[in-house]
């Protein structure tokens, strides 16, 4: 069953500027191979929404915001309630995703139930079912043109595994971006290697990506490299 499946009472790191909660969303429309949440994406549902309601209540004056994650938070049935009752408390809420569940994703931006998104861009066209098992590019798409377009603040991150991503990749969504008129950074985080197992049982990478060959067309952030 889909739900909650942790959450960690402040962060200074995850939320830009803000002091925030963070909430883990079990479940997800993806398999990246390099996923190290693998406990989370199949987890289930841990911790029922009036818990975590209960402490942020506690909190109100001491932190600003509240940062959904997973898996991938947008599969989670009653998101747009969780949200709304998180605003109504003066919150900020942050959204990781993948962009695949564009629906949710709009509403949220339409109702005001969003502050800042973090966009997972996979891969380009050619690789994306090979790197997340996923079909539906034109999904992701779909939410990034309409992120370009919207009245909120959002990013777009690549996780580098130069095992499935090398820099003609990286150039290929530069590209894309470029063309799409994206005018924010675009994050290059490299893989972060743990002893926990991912969900494709995947190694360390042979090597790290080799930035001077990355295309300098738009703003890029480097994380961890």
């Amino acid at each position: 069953m889909l739900g909650i499946y942790s959450f960690q009472k402040f962060s200074t790191l995850d939320f830009p500027g803000k002091l925030a909660a963070i909430v883990w969303f079990s479940g997800c429309n993806m398999r990246c191979a390099y996923c190290y949440n693998k406990d989370v994406v199949f987890g289930g549902k841990k911790i029922e929404e009036e818990k975590v309601l209960e402490f942020l209540k506690s909190r109100i004056g001491l932190l600003d915001g509240v940062s959904f994650t997973g898996g991938c938070p947008t599969m989670y049935p009653n998101l747009i309630g969780f949200a709304t009752k998180i605003k109504e408390m003066g919150f900020d809420i942050k959204l990781d995703t993948n962009g695949i569940n564009y629906d949710v994703i709009k509403e949220m931006a339409e109702k005001n139930l969003v502050d800042y998104i973090a966009l997972d861009f996979k891969a380009p066209r050619e690789k994306f079912y090979e790197i997340t098992k996923n079909r539906h590019y034109d999904k992701f798409e779909k939410t990034l043109d309409f992120l370009i377009n919207a009245d909120v603040e959002f990013e777009v991150r690549t996780t580098v595994h130069t095992d499935l991503l090398d820099e003609n990749d990286i150039n290929e969504i530069v590209n894309i971006l470029e063309n799409k008129r994206y005018k924010g950074v675009y994050y290059l985080q490299n893989y972060f290697e743990t002893d926990k197992e991912t969900i494709g049982n995947i190694g360390p990478q042979k090597r790290k990506l080799d930035i001077s060959k990355i295309n300098k067309k738009i703003p890029l952030g480097f994380r961890n490299f």
